[in-house]
């Protein structure tokens, strides 16, 4: 789960990371107020979307005057904001923060991931701030300094002492780089995060160190442990179709093709979505019902798939061990009836209970397409599509 950069800036500061101030505005009143109340002669004014490259995209401006603030807030407010982190259709802004302007002398990386490599949280930093890591790493990949940690005795001090002299700062700069490195660090173990990056991470003209930009992830596995976390997702910044998924608690990653995938289990779901492809086929989203499906649920599942207008078929894949294939035909039936479907719907069923289900699928007198293998049902959905105008 991603959050909002003003978010991960309040729980970095929470753990001693220190960024400037700012406040946040839901309208271009609000942020003119929001400038006036933080003082100064400019203020760095930044949508709140879930996606990098903001400022390429127009998303991010240094105003000058709180009328200028006003004009920015209103002609982005309510905007789709395309990045090159985004699909063609952008990320909605419905919130901005309006921050304090920073003296910049120097930007750095600082980067906290999970190196599956090594199985350890890899600290990742570079002298070069202000670019995508990726850049980074292709244009100056010299400057890239990488820290593993150790589980057992997590960041050290004198690992964070050694990368802040690697980066080339001295003196008194080298205290709070310290102290900011191993607060990251802390969030990213306390919090279950999946990744912590402050980019840039600046030293200011009067050489203080100052979080300028910042992003979190967590590990959506974890957050019914950590509820305070839970609480700052955004389903705005979602895709529809994966938000109303997960409010139903499935498994959904929405894609780019026409036929509606309803499977359980994600290797089964994978293996489908290899086979749809090999079938000349592109599937439209990834889904795992999960084990134990009742009819309610396969039900909710349909209606996730039906989100999608481009779909055009639907693929059922089940192999039922702790699922039942009656449950998941009583499912099947009851949804194409409910949703009055008129679109091919293929049915593949094997395992606990398949000839109940069968039986229930031939009995229903409904126009249901079924296979007896996977690769069967990956021809006939891709065959039964309908057919484009030439």
């Amino acid at each position: 789960m991603d959050i909002h950069e003003y978010q991960a800036k309040e729980i970095l500061a929470g753990f001693g990371v220190p960024v400037p101030r700012g406040g946040l505005a839901y309208s271009p009143e609000q942020a003119a107020f929001r400038a006036r109340e933080l003082g100064g002669t400019g203020w760095v004014v930044k949508a709140q979307v879930h996606a990098g490259g903001r400022g390429e995209a127009g998303g991010v401006k240094l105003c000058k005057s709180e009328h200028e603030v006003y004009d920015f807030a209103k002609g982005l407010l309510g905007r789709q904001l395309v990045t090159r982190q985004t699909d063609q259709n952008g990320k909605g802004v419905y919130r901005l923060w309006v921050e304090e302007a920073t003296d910049i002398a120097k930007e750095l990386y600082l980067g906290f991931v999970l190196d599956r490599k090594s199985e350890r949280i890899m600290l990742v930093a570079s002298s070069s701030g202000g670019m995508e890591i990726e850049e980074i790493a292709e244009e100056d990949p010299d400057s890239l300094v990488r820290v593993v940690v150790d589980p057992a005795h997590g960041l050290v001090e004198y690992q964070a002492r050694q990368l802040a002299f690697r980066l080339g700062l001295m003196g008194d700069q080298i205290g709070p780089m310290v102290k900011a490195v191993r607060a990251c660090y802390r969030a990213y173990r306390d919090l279950d995060a999946t990744m912590v990056e402050i980019n840039p991470l600046v030293i200011t003209g009067a050489g203080d160190l100052v979080a300028l930009d910042a992003k979190m992830s967590f590990d959506t596995n974890a957050l019914y442990r950590r509820p305070q976390v839970a609480a700052l997702r955004d389903p705005s910044q979602e895709d529809s179709r994966e938000a109303m998924a997960h409010d139903n608690g499935l498994a959904y990653v929405g894609l780019d093709g026409d036929i509606g995938c309803i499977i359980n289990g994600a290797g089964l779901a994978m293996a489908t979505m290899d086979m749809i492809k090999l079938s000349g086929g592109e599937p439209a989203n990834f889904l795992d019902i999960g084990g134990g499906a009742s009819p309610e649920r396969v039900m909710t599942a349909f209606r996730t798939v039906l989100s999608d207008p481009n779909v055009s078929v639907i693929l059922v894949n089940i192999f039922a061990g702790i699922n039942r294939c009656d449950w998941v035909a009583k499912g099947v039936v009851e949804a194409y009836k409910a949703e009055g479907l008129t679109l091919p719907v293929v049915v593949r069923l094997a395992g606990t209970n398949v000839d109940e289900g069968r039986k229930i699928i031939d009995e229903s007198g409904l126009p249901l397409i079924t296979a007896e293998t996977l690769a069967e049902a990956a021809e006939k959905a891709v065959a039964a599509r309908p057919k484009k105008a030439a």
